[in-house]
């Protein structure tokens, strides 16, 4: 009698281990190799956010994402910080990280396009006519132009640009307030410590404390392209599929909801 109980005991703690295994093979989170860590430029965040929740749902994986000025993060890349994908809002940062070989050149690819703006804060913009010679500094008076940092940032490298050739950039040059990143340079307009600020048009539709006030001219500064590539050292077994989703027509309206065009 005591060797049967003994008997049915071990098979009740087989039958239970057995369930417990099943269960939790069920419930096991991806494994390093599915998961996928995005270095992204900061402009992104709404757009890229959503397009994110979108593929971990579908795939089941576990999508990190940093964000900061596209400077920032080709030098953290450089330094060896664990990557997958990376995507830059100028072609420059990403020709450095690709000159280190620290992309996969066959991966690399023009993912989006983007507008630069002058934003104000929304309770006091007027439309401001953006054109040659335009009186930028009467406008900023003794405030501040909010700008992306215009040797290092994208945005503000685009900004300086299009300054430069619209011919007003000498006389602003002074009032500039170089913020780490295009979202810093709009928060300063937003909580209303900048009359003005020149930002991506995705970044002022995503603050609802700005207003757009005038669009600069696509051919004052050079195109704005976001390239996109997985980084050398990546061991994700889902990083190419992830690419193909950022440029697939499934993706491609949560760019185009926050004003970026699809590049093809």
């Amino acid at each position: 009698m005591e060797f049967k109980r003994r008997h049915l005991a071990r098979v009740a703690l087989a039958t239970f281990a057995l369930a417990w295994l099943g269960v939790a093979a069920v419930h096991t989170p991806a494994s390093a190799a599915d998961k996928i860590t995005v270095f992204a430029a900061a402009s992104l965040k709404n757009a890229l956010d959503a397009a994110n929740a979108a593929w971990d749902k579908e795939k089941g994986t576990e999508t990190t994402v940093s964000y900061a000025a596209s400077s920032a993060l080709a030098k953290q890349i450089e330094a060896g910080a664990p990557a997958d994908v990376f995507i830059s809002a100028d072609l420059a940062w990403m020709d450095y990280v690709a000159e280190k070989k620290l992309i996969k050149e066959d991966t690399r690819a023009n993912l989006l396009g983007n507008r630069i703006v002058l934003v104000a804060p929304k309770d006091a913009a007027k439309p401001v006519e953006i054109k040659q010679g335009f009186d930028l500094a009467a406008l900023v008076g003794d405030g501040r132009l909010a700008m992306g940092a215009v040797d290092s940032v994208p945005a503000g490298k685009y900004g300086k640009a299009a300054l430069e050739k619209l011919g007003v950039w000498s006389s602003v040059e002074g009032k500039v307030a170089g913020a780490e990143s295009v979202r810093a340079a709009l928060a300063l307009v937003s909580r209303g410590e900048a009359p003005y600020g020149i930002v991506y048009q995705t970044d002022a539709a995503a603050d609802p404390g700005v207003a757009i006030v005038g669009t600069f001219p696509e051919d004052s500064h050079p195109p704005i392209i976001y390239p996109v590539a997985i980084l050398s050292g990546s061991t994700s077994t889902e990083a190419a599929a992830y690419l193909d989703f950022l440029k697939s027509n499934k993706a491609a309206p949560f760019f185009t909801e926050q004003g970026f065009t699809i590049l093809k």
